[in-house]
């Protein structure tokens, strides 16, 4: 007769992709998710795999989380370039004053630190930023099509510049003390829109 689990899965995801994104990969190591999930390696093995799987599942889990708010800022009917603006304006707010702005953007940190040698933690990474650039791409499109956006401007090059921008944002605003530093990059960049 097979053991039910005396945890809940979904609970311990998250709860480690909250251990990850506070530390990192590197310095979580399989003793520090024991004892910050409250369960035995053999369980965390035997529900998630190993660390760099489990690691793989709190990013996915990353994206579920924080992707749906982004599609519905960015696709709501009327106009869009106003809500291109008010994402990247959440995104300096985000990164310059909100108080758990040192953990940054689990994705941005997962690139700086896995990407150049993990493919498959940099393909996820790349998924995320894509997603993100199509949704500011559509907008884009969309607010060309309302005459939101000048005919002459490059929706794709604008949604990159922005996507570039606000993963920036998510790293300078970690440990800048200046907030004015994030906001004044991304009012700069807004200007382009104009």
């Amino acid at each position: 007769m097979a053991r039910t689990k005396e945890f809940d899965p979904d609970a311990a995801l998250q709860s480690a992709l909250e251990l990850f994104w506070r530390r990192g990969y590197e310095a979580t190591s399989m003793a520090d998710l024991v004892e910050h999930l409250g369960i035995g390696r053999a369980s965390i093995y035997a529900t998630f795999g190993n660390k760099r799987e489990l690691y793989l599942k709190a990013m996915d889990r990353y994206g579920e989380t924080r992707d749906p708010s982004l599609l519905d800022a960015l696709s709501k009917p009327g106009p869009a370039l106003p809500a291109v603006r008010a994402v990247v304006r959440r995104f300096a707010g985000d990164a310059s004053t909100d108080p758990r702005r040192e953990k940054g953007c689990f994705i941005t940190n997962t690139a700086a630190e896995l990407g150049p040698h993990d493919t498959e933690a940099a393909r996820r990474v790349e998924l995320s930023w894509q997603h993100i650039e199509t949704l500011i791409h559509s907008a884009l499109v969309r607010a060309q099509g309302r005459g939101e956006l000048a005919p002459d401007r490059d929706p794709r090059a604008l949604a990159r510049m922005l996507l570039v921008l606000m993963q920036g944002m998510q790293i300078v605003g970690k440990t800048s003390q200046d907030p004015a530093r994030v906001r004044d990059a991304a009012e700069q960049a807004l200007s382009l829109l104009d």
